[in-house]
């Protein structure tokens, strides 16, 4: 993580550190020392989960740096599951992390309200497991070409459960709308009560 990290919300990133256990002062928007700390702990315990797990290509190391803690370590044991598990030729790469709710919120709008199509998400601000720190999506890609549709995605989801990642959770699963390039940590709360925590700077991870 970076100052330039969220730098244009610093009340969403100091939710997410104290969340985190590691920003201890009360969420008013001011980058001071304590959150400068805080970061600078999120950054070692970040490098110490990389070291630990392993490290892949730039665009996944951008996402998963973007992520609570706990993801990240869920994260990159993903990856390892899945690397070269796939066949040759295949990788699998985090293309989203975390978002801001101001970012979810152009997510949105993308389809809707004259905006040109297609529709990415049903989830406003605030109602997505994105904007919480604790869900990604994965690309899968063929000597480098994005293979946005294909079966492999399920391939993935077996081998990565198979893992035993505890708390891991497949958007492929749902009952409803299925989702197959994304994946959360459990929480056992509604999404509600979820954002609730968040924001108050309180622990929402099982």
């Amino acid at each position: 993580m970076s100052n330039a990290l969220f730098a244009d919300d610093v009340i969403f990133l100091q939710r997410l550190l104290k969340s985190a256990g590691l920003y201890t002062d009360i969420i008013d928007g001011d980058w001071g020392p304590n959150t400068d700390a805080a970061v600078t702990a999120f950054e070692t315990r970040s490098a110490q989960i990389a070291a630990t797990l392993g490290t892949f290509d730039p665009r996944t190391e951008k996402n998963i740096q973007t992520l609570h803690l706990r993801a990240q370590e869920a994260a990159r044991a993903f990856l390892r599951a899945v690397d070269g598990a796939l066949g040759a030729n295949i990788t699998v790469r985090i293309i989203s992390g975390t978002r801001t709710y101001a970012e979810q919120d152009v997510l949105f709008r993308k389809g809707r309200f004259g905006n040109p199509p297609p529709r990415v998400t049903n989830a406003r601000g605030g109602q997505s497991n994105h904007n919480f720190g604790i869900a990604w999506d994965i690309g899968v890609f063929r000597s480098g070409a994005y293979l946005p549709e294909s079966p492999l995605y399920n391939t993935a989801a077996t081998v990565g459960l198979a893992a035993g990642i505890i708390g891991l959770e497949w958007g492929g699963n749902w009952t409803g709308f299925q989702d197959r390039p994304h994946y959360q940590l459990a929480t056992n709360l509604s999404i509600t009560e979820v954002r609730e925590r968040f924001e108050r700077g309180q622990s929402y991870i099982t």
